[in-house]
């Protein structure tokens, strides 16, 4: 039997979940804060992704055409043009022979800005074999 002492502490209308707290105003504010800023550099580094697969499909699709260097140069430069890639150029492209395979290969680097004095920058790199 508890003494007389114990029973003034425990109070009948306190409940064991009273103790436990969920997530603070303040918590709250700078969870909402960081993801709305993972969202705005997700909503801009989307885009250049979009580029660089369209960039990747167009070496792909210059390379299957066959013929030389200009012929792919070219080739690429059409399907740039309607995919809208403005990243790099049909000039820009490494064309190699490697094994007798032909591989057109390209490196570019995209500068994002995200508030004034901060930049992402991303080299994106890529190949026909898709090494």
């Amino acid at each position: 039997m508890p003494s007389p002492q114990t029973l003034n502490h425990i109070r009948p209308h306190q409940s064991l979940n009273q103790h436990q707290r969920g997530v603070g105003f303040l918590n709250f504010i700078v969870l909402i804060i960081v993801v709305c800023a993972v969202a705005v550099i997700g909503m801009k580094v989307f885009p250049t992704f979009v580029e660089y697969r369209a960039i990747m499909g167009a070496v792909k699709k210059a390379q299957a055409g066959g013929g030389g260097v200009v012929e792919i140069q070219k080739a690429f430069d059409r399907s740039a043009a309607i995919d809208n890639i403005d990243a790099i150029t049909g000039k820009e492209l490494d064309i190699t022979r490697v094994n007798d395979e032909v591989v057109v290969s390209f490196a570019y680097t995209k500068k994002i800005p995200l508030v004034e004095p901060v930049s992402l920058v991303i080299d994106y790199k890529g190949n026909n074999k898709g090494l």
